[in-house]
């Protein structure tokens, strides 16, 4: 397996009391480093460039962010910049598009993307949510734009629904796009009834879950639609937006998915990624605000992908 990620996203600095905090993948990173495995390596991100940014965002959208590197500015009520923010969200899309093109190279076929500022929010001309570019769209778009793969999964199974994710790729019937999330929830979008449109109709499948929601019920959901949209879908690609605030342990969600019910989902999914595109995988962090849970779901996930 390969891991990448870079120290500089530490330097994404959100506020003091702010959930998304450098802590969370600096904890994650030092945990990893304090018990090397055997099946993995590291890796450094891609350059991104302009044309990786404008394939699923406006011009201008990417010269508003672009404007701010270097400073420190509140977007809205909840998503910020310090400084060093604009180059980590380089970093963080070029972290995804390393571990897709990994996959594809031959490397290995099975990456994690260990990244922050997260992204599955930022919509095609709008940070929100913590977000600022969407890095699994920017990596999914990567592939079908230079690595010639026609079909793209993306599962999302963080607690708030990829509202971003979805909106970039609404029309698309080249990416499949499943996410499970708690409703009621931040961002109010992911209704069952949203599927698409154009020839993207029937390319989005949102499963929405009460909060209390638990493992048993989780990984069920998962057994029964993820395998079927798959097989009809056929990806070459497997992504996954691996949000782990799911946990029953994390303060910003209300469901009750355990550490092990994380791994049976990567488990469920590992399992597509085999049968449809010969094992290639890539999960790319997204949130997870209890830094204990984070850490030992990202072990658990990286347990199963070892499989």
């Amino acid at each position: 397996m390969l891991l990448v990620t870079d120290d500089r996203m530490l330097e994404h600095d959100s506020g003091l009391t702010h959930p998304e905090c450098p802590r969370r993948l600096a904890a994650l990173l030092e945990a990893l480093r304090a018990q090397p495995r055997d099946d993995v390596v590291w890796g450094e991100p891609a350059a991104v460039t302009e044309a990786d940014l404008l394939a699923v965002h406006t011009p201008e959208h990417v010269a508003r962010i672009e404007a701010l590197r270097g400073s420190s500015a509140k977007l809205d009520w909840d998503t910020g910049v310090s400084p060093g923010s604009v180059d980590a969200a380089h970093l963080a899309a070029g972290c995804a598009i390393e571990a897709v093109r990994s996959v594809f190279g031959g490397e290995t076929r099975r990456a994690f993307a260990l990244v922050r500022p997260p992204g599955h929010h930022a919509e095609s001309g709008r940070a929100m949510g913590f977000c600022l570019y969407n890095n699994i769209a920017i990596a999914a778009r990567y592939a079908t734009r230079n690595l010639g793969v026609e079909r793209v999964l993306i599962v999302d199974w963080d607690v708030h629904h990829g509202n971003g994710t979805q909106e970039i790729f609404d029309a698309d019937a080249d990416v499949l796009f499943v996410s499970s999330h708690q409703s009621p929830l931040y961002p109010g979008t992911g209704a069952i009834d949203e599927r698409g449109k154009g020839a993207g109709l029937g390319y989005t499948v949102n499963l929405p879950v009460p909060a209390g929601t638990d493992d048993e019920t989780m990984i069920a959901l998962y057994r029964d639609v993820v395998p079927p949209v798959a097989a009809r879908f056929a990806p070459d690609l497997v992504l996954v937006s691996a949000g782990f605030d799911a946990h029953r342990d994390d303060p910003l969600g209300g469901l009750e998915v355990t550490t092990k019910g994380f791994g049976a989902l990567c488990g469920i999914v590992r399992d597509v990624a085999d049968r449809f595109a010969d094992g290639r995988l890539v999960l790319v962090l997204e949130g997870g605000y209890d830094v204990e849970a984070l850490v030992d779901s990202t072990f658990a996930c990286l347990d199963v992908m070892a499989e």
